[in-house]
């Protein structure tokens, strides 16, 4: 039995930017900074991208990962959830090749900030622990205890009611947020859920400049910020 299988999420449609997966960011498609993430931290045994696109596809290949199959498009639809990708590629695997992997990683081509010191650092928590579940946070960015809405009078109310009362915001209790960009599950355990954090997850806290996952033109400007300026510290 092989121990972990890589698997990269990357359908060719997108709302919010077109051709988002391949779209070029700092110099490189945005699926290559997760595919170079996941080979050279050489903790994965493969690195598979389950697409339903030619040019993802060709590109995938070009930066050196594995493209075994093309995702049917009964898979690869706005409503299609994350599991039944993993799912279909997992059986794929098992059918096809007759491989089965203990474990499955997660790794959304939106989060190209993630390194593969994070995905070593994620393996290495999850054997420390002897762990059924890993999966990456940041701090959240905005506390839940200071969002408000706005009640059909246009008045601010708490989001949360009759939260404790802090005099500064150094004191509220940290609280974190799934930044997506890694979900290390022992296999069985996926299938058997059908969660990416089922109850006794362990988080791998990421700071907040390395846990972007792009979804808007914005959330891309920052991600690329963010990438010229570490491709211009390794240069020195």
């Amino acid at each position: 039995m092989n121990n972990i299988v890589g698997i990269i999420p990357a359908r060719a449609g997108s709302k919010g930017i077109p051709r988002k997966n391949i779209k070029k960011i700092a110099g490189k498609p945005l699926i290559a900074w997760t595919i170079e993430a996941a080979m050279e931290s050489r903790a994965i045994d493969r690195v598979i991208v389950s697409t339903d696109d030619e040019k993802i596809l060709q590109i995938a290949n070009e930066w050196g990962a594995e493209v075994p199959f093309i995702r049917p498009k009964k898979f690869a639809t706005d409503t299609t959830t994350t599991f039944a990708v993993v799912k279909h590629a997992m059986e794929w695997l098992k059918k096809t090749e007759n491989i089965s992997f203990e474990y499955v990683m997660l790794l959304q081509p939106t989060s190209p900030l993630r390194t593969k010191e994070d995905i070593c650092e994620a393996v290495h928590l999850m054997q420390k622990n002897n762990a059924f579940s890993v999966v990456s946070v940041s701090e959240a960015f905005n506390h839940p205890y200071l969002i408000k809405k706005i009640n059909e009078s246009g008045i601010l109310e708490d989001f949360i009611n009759n939260h404790p009362e802090f005099s500064q915001r150094q004191q509220l209790p940290k609280v974190f947020t799934l930044n997506g960009a890694i979900y290390l599950l022992k296999w069985e355990v996926l299938n058997k859920r059908q969660s990416f954090t089922p109850e006794g997850t362990l988080a791998y806290i990421m700071p907040q400049e390395r846990s972007i996952d792009i979804d808007t033109p914005w959330d891309f400007f920052i991600a690329e910020q963010l990438l010229k300026k570490r491709k211009i510290a390794r240069r020195f």
